[in-house]
């Protein structure tokens, strides 16, 4: 009985491999025996003209959207210090406290120097009032009135400078205690209690920044920039609206960030080294993302293409001149090799500019299998592309059926 199963599966085995040779035949039969071949597949895709966002991608920098560097404007010394290092701070919030009492004492000086010239001003007063009845009765000389008048009118100058001279004593006083400019995220400070500042040397003590919205600023060559122009005045490119004049942002680690920007202005003023302008825009920022001097890359949108032929970037290749080309499915379906212009890239798909026709039929899937000039089978969706167009997956699966069978005996 096993000799008997065994030899049964030996019968088997011969039968598969004679099936096989016979398939081996079969195929090598049809060229010779004039039966026609079957087109190789391959995936197309039909191009259209169609509108797309132009976009450019340009680097630049954050800037912060106001700067106040704190500084000394009275000398003496730090008493201390009334804020914690990078918190946030409002403006006319106190900062440090400068030793304030030589100050005072020189406002309380000017303040008696202002009480002394407002007393010889009373007295000058009155003594002038009276010798305007005298001269009247001409108990004294013109002159004498005359000297009554002036002495009057320099006690009214006296008192008015007394009057600047506590001002500015005021002044000097309120500078003893350093207060925020502006409101924003306060830095690293520069000065401890116990050290001495200057005004003459405008000690640097601390540096506030405002950073919600935030600046964005980026640069674009006068090359993209005059192009740009001619696409616009040309009609290529129309100009995109107003809502749509909006800005993106890709940070330093390839995220996206959230929230859009506006353009805010473009210089007038080329870099001489780099031959290019500075493009300013805005953007909110108000969970502090974007810190100042961060490196960016802004997605601005230039126009509307809305003769735009997309193909996928499969579809492209380049010869050894780095000249971009296609394979072309005719109307006979024939593959042609098609020389192609391309400007960008929009997603995963190049924009061609010229070289394709509308209802062209891009080759996108089986590009290494065919030629210019070979008759192939067009699919329109590259993707239900499912069997392979080789012989030797048709061998596997009669190797696999074959397999089966040997199984089964």
């Amino acid at each position: 009985m096993p000799a008997a199963r065994y030899a049964s599966r030996l019968f088997g085995a011969g039968c598969v491999m004679a099936a096989l040779a016979l398939a081996g035949c079969g195929r090598a039969s049809p060229g010779t025996q004039g039966q026609p071949q079957q087109p190789f597949r391959v995936g197309v895709v039909t191009v259209h003209p169609q509108g797309i966002m132009v976009t450019t991608e340009l680097p630049g920098r954050t800037s912060a959207y106001l700067v106040a560097q704190v500084h000394a404007r009275v000398d003496g010394i730090v008493l201390r210090r009334d804020f914690k290092e990078g918190a946030h701070v409002q403006a006319g919030e106190r900062l440090y406290q400068i030793d304030p009492a030589l100050y005072r004492a020189a406002l309380d000086g000017a303040k008696a120097a202002l009480q002394k010239a407002q007393a010889t001003l009373v007295s000058t007063s009155a003594q002038a009032g009276r010798y305007k009845l005298l001269v009247a009765a001409h108990a004294i000389s013109k002159q004498d009135y005359d000297n009554a008048v002036a002495a009057q009118a320099q006690g009214a100058a006296d008192v008015a400078a007394a009057k600047a001279a506590v001002e500015v004593a005021r002044i000097n006083l309120g500078y003893t205690d350093v207060r925020s400019p502006i409101s924003g995220t306060i830095g690293v400070s520069s000065v401890t209690p116990g050290a001495y500042v200057q005004a003459s040397a405008a000690t640097l003590m601390a540096t506030v920044q405002q950073t919600n919205p935030i600046y964005v600023d980026v640069t674009q060559s006068t090359a993209d920039l005059l192009r740009l122009r001619r696409e616009l005045s040309s009609g290529a490119l129309q100009a995109a609206g107003p809502d749509e004049a909006r800005l993106t942002l890709v940070l330093e680690d390839g995220s996206l960030y959230p929230l859009p920007g506006k353009l805010e202005m473009t210089d007038i003023t080329v870099d001489q080294t780099t031959g290019s302008v500075m493009i300013r825009a805005i953007f909110p920022n108000p969970n502090q993302v974007l810190l100042p001097g961060m490196f960016v890359r802004a997605r601005l949108r230039e126009g509307v293409n809305d003769k735009a032929m997309l193909v996928p970037e499969v579809g492209v290749t380049h010869d050894e001149n780095g000249t971009p080309t296609a394979m072309i499915v005719d109307a006979d379906n024939k593959v042609e090799l098609r020389t192609i212009s391309t400007s960008r890239t929009e997603g995963g798909d190049w924009v061609v500019d010229s070289g394709l026709n509308p209802g062209d039929r891009v080759i996108v899937s089986g590009l290494q299998k065919v030629k210019p000039g070979m008759v192939v089978r067009p699919v329109e969706d590259p993707a239900a592309l499912a069997e392979v167009n080789t012989p030797a997956a048709g061998a596997a699966a009669v190797s696999s059926s074959a397999s089966s069978a040997a199984d089964s005996q």
